[in-house]
């Protein structure tokens, strides 16, 4: 899985492709419907890995929260996150119900999930531009924004479908995931100023393995209490960098994280049900999930732009970050994984495995023109 995702880079890296393509698309290669290399039973053993993967993106999506930054214009970054976030849920949620007719239940949670950015593919392309001023600080914090606003509404999503479903709905059963998530998210916060104090005077070498050690550990408290690990790691990496303004450890688990997020990558295109694409799955709806994805695919992108144009707005924001700021907010991909696994195996049977697959093909399809798609938006802002 490793050498393969590596080779694989090679090739996109010379079609100017994003290396998360490469490893969705080794998956692809080594999974059932192409080389069958790979044992399903080690698919599945490999499961913890979304929960770990997300654990290192979430934390470092935290460093861009820090408060100073936050006081600045935080009320409006609110505002637009949001909007653009909600209307892309929406929007997905009135196609796939109203217009394709699918099953209630699978259109919440993937509408819950249209409202998810990929927070590296911006930060990567906005690294490898140089480019600073309003623009890419109102960016970086709706991105940033937008997962815990994804992570609220794939919560609550799935709550409803889970108890429409068993037909025994109640305000706790929305309320309790809702309860979990702040509850997780408090802890978080003392796993942060747990980690500022054991890092105090540290070696490299001792920083690195406390630091995993902690978010390890906070990936089990997580895997106890059925959460998603992605707002807690959040709320500790913002604690810890607001506590410590310490840019060197996010630095550090940059380049400890590139295998665990490849084999990541790589199992998710395991997963990939090539030949459910052209199937329409009785259990959502007669509809082919090619065509639910390609209206997935359409209908997030309209969204996401129009509500950051809307809560651009609404803000009185500059017109160039109104009228590009939508541009950069299509790159999808680790949250909205991670999360479509994590619905996958909540939903379970055709529906869960018609979500994954839809989220994986629109995410390789994202990642394709995403990067150059925020690329533009720096350079026309």
């Amino acid at each position: 899985m490793l050498i393969t995702g590596f080779a694989m880079t090679r090739i996109t890296k010379r079609l100017r492709l994003p290396n998360v393509t490469a490893y969705i698309l080794s998956g692809v290669l080594l999974g059932p419907y192409v080389l069958n290399l790979v044992p399903q039973d080690i698919v599945e053993g490999m499961d913890f890995l979304n929960d770990i993967a997300l654990a290192f993106i979430a934390f470092s999506t935290g460093e861009f929260f820090r408060f100073s930054t936050l006081k600045k214009n935080g009320g409006k970054v609110v505002v637009i996150t949001v909007l653009e976030a909600c209307l892309a849920s929406i929007i997905v949620f009135i196609v796939s119900f109203f217009i394709l007719g699918l099953d209630i239940n699978f259109s919440l949670v993937l509408g819950a999930l249209a409202s998810a950015t990929a927070p590296a593919s911006t930060v990567m392309t906005i690294r490898q531009t140089h480019a600073k001023g309003d623009f890419v600080d109102t960016l970086l914090q709706v991105v940033a924004l937008d997962d815990v606003v994804g992570l609220i509404a794939y919560s609550a999503a799935i709550s409803v479908a889970l108890a429409n479903a068993s037909g025994h709905f109640s305000a706790g059963s929305v309320l309790k995931p809702i309860g979990l998530n702040l509850l997780v998210f408090a802890i978080g916060c003392l796993f942060g100023l747990i980690l500022k104090l054991l890092l105090q005077k540290r070696s490299t070498d001792n920083r690195l393995i406390v630091s995993v050690a902690l978010l390890f550990s906070f990936c089990g408290i997580c895997t106890l209490l059925d959460v998603s690990p992605l707002l807690g790691c959040m709320a500790m990496g913002m604690v810890y960098i607001n506590l410590s303004d310490d840019e060197r450890l996010f630095k550090q688990l940059n380049y400890f994280n590139p295998p665990i997020l490849l084999l990541f990558f790589v199992r998710s295109g395991l997963n990939f049900n090539l030949s459910a694409l052209f199937d329409s799955s009785s259990s959502i709806g007669r509809v082919p999930l090619i065509v639910v994805g390609v209206c997935y695919f359409f209908t997030r992108i309209i969204g996401k732009y129009a509500g950051a144009f809307l809560g651009c707005l609404i803000t009185k924001k500059n017109h160039l970050v109104r009228n590009y700021l939508g541009l950069a907010l299509i790159p999808q991909a680790g949250v909205a994984i991670g999360l479509a696994a994590m619905g996958a195996r909540t939903l379970g049977g055709a529906s869960g495995s018609a979500l994954e697959t839809i989220i994986l093909a629109s995410s390789v399809l994202y990642e394709l023109i995403g990067p150059g798609c925020a690329k533009l938006s720096l350079y026309l802002s």
